[in-house]
């Protein structure tokens, strides 16, 4: 079970993360709902087609991305989390700025997804406070820099042991378990080799005892494997949640709500008896 707030999400069977970018240059569908009424038709549209989560972003995290001031973030997604109070379905902001998580979570937010897996003392205490989910994500460098020549002795134990010590600190700020989230972080510091070795063994990410995200959906790591331009991804991007769930992830953070979920519907019937 996944404390988010007033939500308690049961992890019997893959949960399924909707993508609300409220962005100009998010990698996959940057700008298509930068205005707040398309950003919010187009979460209750995912809602709808069954979406477990919805995930709000203000600041595009893809490599190369410029950083936005915690103003503009503010106006990119408050305006969306208040349209978006007393949803079916939890909300999660997409944020590394501890300003933008207090507003957010005085809004109504039930859920921080932290790339920075809350190395920044004051996102810690924001969401510590907070009574809500957190995801803890690995990355290395920030957008500038994480894909020049990123470098491991062993990407899956190196990633391990950073989720490690990030569960350890959560729970030493008065994190419980319950509301914790790790994500190894496809694509962020990590080569197509990398990425393809997290993917493998990440079943060795089950060992922290709490819930695994994966989000693969659309991204390079997918282009380079079929040569598809990001808009025309939908069939690896379906194949890369499968093999996440086959290998532990109970989360699956997606573009494509609707096929998703009826690939997963398949996947659960086949799952269900065993």
């Amino acid at each position: 079970m996944l404390h988010c707030g007033k939500f308690h999400l049961d992890l019997s069977r893959p949960l399924v993360m909707g993508i609300v970018n409220v962005t100009p240059d998010s990698f996959s569908d940057g700008g298509q709902h930068l205005q707040r009424a398309a950003a919010v038709a187009h979460a209750q549209q995912l809602i709808a087609e069954g979406a477990d989560i919805i995930d709000i972003g203000g600041e595009s995290t893809r490599p190369g991305a410029q950083q936005v001031s915690v103003q503009e973030e503010l106006d990119r997604v408050m305006p969306v989390i208040e349209s978006l109070r007393g949803s079916p379905v939890p909300i999660s902001i997409d944020t590394c700025k501890p300003q933008v998580m207090l507003a957010a979570i005085a809004m109504g937010v039930q859920m921080v997804n932290d790339v920075d897996a809350l190395q920044d003392t004051a996102a810690m205490n924001a969401v510590s406070v907070g009574n809500v989910a957190v995801c803890l994500m690995h990355k290395r460098g920030d957008s500038q820099t994480m894909q020049m020549r990123p470098h491991y002795q062993d990407v899956a134990v190196e990633v391990s042991e950073f989720l490690r010590e990030r569960i350890a600190a959560a729970e030493a700020a008065g994190i419980g378990r319950a509301r914790i989230v790790v994500d190894p972080g496809f694509g962020f510091g990590k080569t197509l080799a990398h990425n393809l070795a997290l993917l493998r063994g990440l079943k060795k990410l089950a060992v922290f005892g709490v819930p695994i995200l994966a989000g693969v959906s659309r991204k390079s790591m997918l282009g380079a494997l079929t040569g598809r331009e990001v808009g025309d991804r939908l069939a690896a991007s379906l194949a890369a949640a499968l093999i996440s769930v086959q290998r532990g992830a109970s989360i699956v953070r997606v573009h494509d709500v609707r096929e998703t979920v009826d690939a997963l519907k398949i996947w659960n019937a086949i799952n269900e008896d065993k």
